[in-house]
């Protein structure tokens, strides 16, 4: 079974065991998973989410950001070895559970505080700006659309398009005041898979930036529209596995 050991400096402080379709929360509150009492740690800094036959990470807009191997990440799909940075801890991503826990503990703190060390500007320096690449459309891929929040559950993206919105024919359903009847589509192009707005007040966003008219997706794309919050990511069409 995968495990996260959360370190600091060279001390274990705690390990927690990844399950299939849970998820682990990471912040400074005392309602998350992994507890980090450190101000340059949001109250609810990131997620784990079980994902297909993996764990992916997901920022949750936090103030300092989450970095994988030292790169800046808005989600990243974990495999064994890799290395989360939160704030001054790290959090290993393990295959299996061989680490022995330690106890932590520290004071009790209330607002976040930006990070302003010589290690946190040189990971930001490394990560430098992403450009996507685009998502090429194969024929033994098809895309999918997995719950972070809002609802449970994935939507395999068999279609040419799926409707977003309150319309209760929607494939996705999203309710709220400011959520049109039909507020966004995802539509399957030649060169991969397609966000478009469609009406209503509330304006999907994808990766905390808001979208407005229509936008390429990227595997691992957070999308949000009005309190649901979505996933995209490929799947093997034969396997049904994450690509």
């Amino acid at each position: 079974m995968p495990v996260i050991i959360l370190k600091f400096k060279e001390n274990i402080i705690s390990r927690h065991p990844l399950e299939k379709g849970l998820s682990l929360t990471i912040g400074r509150r005392k309602d998350n998973a992994v507890v980090i009492d450190n101000l340059a740690v949001s109250a609810h800094h990131a997620k784990i989410e079980s994902v297909g036959n993996g764990f992916v990470l997901v920022d949750l807009q936090s103030k300092n950001g989450c970095f994988v191997n030292e790169q800046l990440v808005t989600s990243h799909r974990l495999k064994p070895g890799d290395v989360i940075s939160i704030g001054k801890h790290l959090l290993l991503y393990a295959a299996d559970n061989e680490a022995d826990a330690g106890d932590a503990s520290a004071p009790k703190i209330d607002q976040t505080m930006v990070m302003d060390t010589s290690t946190y500007r040189s990971m930001v320096r490394k990560s430098g700006p992403q450009v996507p690449q685009p998502l090429l459309r194969r024929t033994e891929a098809v895309g999918a659309l997995a719950y972070l929040s809002g609802g449970h559950g994935k939507l395999i993206l068999n279609g040419d398009l799926i409707r977003i919105g309150k319309d209760p024919s929607s494939e996705i359903v999203v309710k709220g005041l400011l959520v049109g009847r039909a507020a966004a589509t995802v539509s399957r192009r030649p060169d991969g898979y397609y966000l478009s707005r469609v009406g209503g007040i509330a304006k999907p966003r994808i990766n905390g930036l808001t979208i407005k008219t229509s936008q390429r997706l990227q595997d691992l794309d957070v999308i949000d529209i009005g309190p649901v919050k979505l996933q995209f990511f490929m799947m093997n069409e034969a396997k049904g596995a994450a690509a």
